[in-house]
């Protein structure tokens, strides 16, 4: 329907058109975040039923919002009971997945014998090549939760996932393995960056800690459970019932979360409640006063509200994200390298204790729980401080939050990491008593989960309403690394040998690693502001949250998009949400850019030559 945009004025005192279409950079977000948790002034605020809303200076359009600071109906109100229900069932979509990431690897060398493959890398991508589709499926189903809401999005996306995993038990050919493995992964991506927006959804940033804790456990957890169930499901029968039996837990979960998982995204709660008025306002029984409005929307709503448009931003916003803002960058490089790391070791433990050590498949298999005790350990230690230490940090701050205050627990993970590999490496190089290697394989393990834990907390706070999107572009990066380390790591083993391979390895780690959580800390604010700095921020004259230099690519894009889908319409009301006026947007870019060669061409005899670097970001 047709809606008033200028005149409209929302419930916080903004005149912010689409919190929820736009991606903001990190400290317009954090004043979103709080936005929704404060009630401010506006022209005219009632309290109308179940709602709490807000009217133009017409008093014909009412904006729908939630019923003051306390409305159970916020997933960031809800029980104790509700919200953990969520945590733990996203948590366990997220395990499932990973394990039949890995679960197949103990089983390989009867993959290549029934396939007769000789191959060392067709072998090692027959597992990896799963994470392959974790680079490319949060891209489309991260965005795609901001659109239809995270629980519906996470159930769909597993029940792909579930289908294509069951097939692979079926697959008489190693293309047809492979296939059937990617096409499993781009469905159990999914709870990898809706997951960590669920969380986003139904805590405060005081109360995030554990339950991200818990969460981004099940990633890397569950990569170390899969090789040792794997080990003797494939020791004892085929490797076929590697992938049927992860089918028959997956199965189960999906029936667990299709009854206990509640919808989370708060704009499209909101938009149900909106319907809910417009149907009462066209009855005939006006007794809540609702038919003097021509318009009901949401807060999160504005008048242009095409399906296509929401759609074709909403795949673009993780390329933004992740081009816009340096910090993204940033934690996605170490993350990506550590995430590698874990997938090297996924994929080496067996050649180590089995080519070594002489084991069998399944006492090697047990190895792996070296990796989950240190996976477990530290993460239960950190779920416990998390929350402690940035408490403690606000209250020095004067009460006031940030997402660096999630960065010291990075410490100890930075020094564990480059020490558990140096252990591993040449206590399997002289061969010593396989528990020392074990050592070090867990030390590698609460390295691992340290700094991933901090990283994940950090985007979460930082990007809080579009936690999705950012999620997917760092995931994106590190799916890369988890599915291309482990295809160099035989040849750098056979080459350098597990010593002088684990060194390079540390030294790698300790040069990326270890200044990092100090610079974020110090210059994370900073990074995160300047792309503001540079380009003005997302809410720029292109209207759409990218940096100028974007703008044409995200125009081109959309298009794109817009266009293959051909057909004409509109989806119904409650998923039209988080859109904003796009029309004329290449006059916008054309005039913008015009304006900012002006005045730098006015001011270029006081203020000296442009930067090149920020002519290039800024598109001027």
């Amino acid at each position: 329907m047709p809606l008033h945009d200028e005149k409209t004025v929302i419930n916080h005192g903004q005149d912010n058109d689409s919190i929820a279409a736009r991606s903001p950079s990190p400290a317009t977000l954090n004043e979103n975040e709080q936005a929704e948790d404060e009630s401010a002034d506006s022209s005219k605020n009632e309290k109308t039923g179940d709602v709490v809303t807000s009217t133009d200076a017409d008093n014909d359009t009412l904006i729908v919002d939630w019923e003051g600071p306390d409305d159970p109906e916020n997933p960031k109100n809800w029980t104790k009971r509700r919200k953990w229900a969520a945590v733990f069932i996203v948590s366990s979509f997220t395990f499932i997945s990973p394990v039949s990431s890995s679960m197949i690897a103990p089983a390989s060398g009867l993959v290549a014998a029934e396939f007769d493959i000789t191959s060392t890398v067709t072998i090692a991508l027959t597992t990896s090549i799963f994470i392959l589709a974790y680079a490319i499926g949060p891209l489309i189903l991260g965005p795609l939760s901001e659109i239809y809401g995270r629980s519906r999005v996470i159930q769909l996306a597993n029940l792909w996932y579930l289908a294509w995993n069951l097939a692979c038990g079926f697959a008489t050919s190693t293309a047809q393995l492979i296939a059937f493995r990617f096409l499993a992964g781009l469905g159990g991506s999914a709870p990898l960056s809706i997951g960590g927006a669920v969380l986003g959804d139904c805590f405060t940033p005081e109360q995030r800690g554990q339950a991200i804790a818990i969460y981004s456990l099940a990633p890397l957890l569950g990569p170390v459970v899969g090789p040792v169930c794997g080990a003797w499901i494939a020791q004892r029968s085929t490797w076929r019932w590697v992938f049927w039996s992860s089918s028959i837990v997956d199965g189960a979960i999906q029936a667990v979360g299709f009854f206990k998982l509640d919808e989370s995204y708060a704009p499209l709660l909101l938009e149900r409640k909106a319907e809910r008025i417009r149907k009462a306002a066209a009855s005939d029984t006006n007794e809540k006063g609702y038919a003097q409005y021509t318009h009901i929307r949401t807060r999160y709503q504005t008048d242009d509200r095409h399906w296509k448009r929401i759609f074709a931003k909403a795949l673009v916003r993780p390329f933004a994200i992740f081009a816009r803002e340096p910090i993204v960058q940033l934690l996605g490089i170490y993350m990506a390298f550590i995430y590698g790391l874990l997938y090297i070791f996924l994929t080496t433990i067996p050649s180590i204790f089995e080519g070594v050590y002489g084991q069998k498949p399944g006492i090697a298999g047990l190895h792996y729980l070296a990796l989950g005790i240190g996976l477990t350990g530290a993460s239960q230690v950190n779920a416990y401080t998390l929350d402690k230490v940035y408490a403690y940090f606000k209250r020095k701050n004067g009460g006031a939050g940030k997402p660096e205050y999630r960065l010291p627990s990075m410490l100890p993970g930075t020094v564990c990491l480059p020490a558990g590999l140096l252990l591993t490496g040449w206590a399997v190089e002289a061969r010593v008593f396989w528990l020392v290697p074990d050592i070090g394989i867990a030390l590698v393990g609460a390295g691992t989960i340290l700094s991933f834990q901090s990283i994940q907390s950090y985007v979460i706070d930082a990007f809080t309403l579009h936690a999705a999107s950012a999620l997917a572009a760092v995931s994106c990066l590190r799916s890369f690394a988890g599915f291309g380390f482990p295809l160099f790591a035989p040849a750098m083993y056979a080459r350098l040998g597990y010593g002088k391979g684990d060194t390079v390895l540390a030294v790698v780690a300790v040069v990326i690693g270890c200044p990092a959580p100090w610079l974020f800390w110090k210059y994370g604010e900073r990074i995160r502001g300047a792309s503001r700095g540079l380009c003005g921020g997302w809410e720029n004259r292109c209207g759409l949250g990218l940096p100028l230099d974007l703008c044409n690519l995200d125009a081109r894009l959309s298009s794109l998009v817009r266009g293959a889908l051909s057909f004409r319409g509109r989806l119904p009301q409650e998923w039209e949400l988080g859109t904003e006026r796009v029309s004329n947007t290449s006059e916008k870019f054309r005039r913008g850019k015009a304006v900012k060669r002006s005045t730098n061409s006015s001011t270029h005899g006081s203020r000296g030559v442009r930067s090149p670097f920020k002519s290039l970001l800024c598109g001027g």
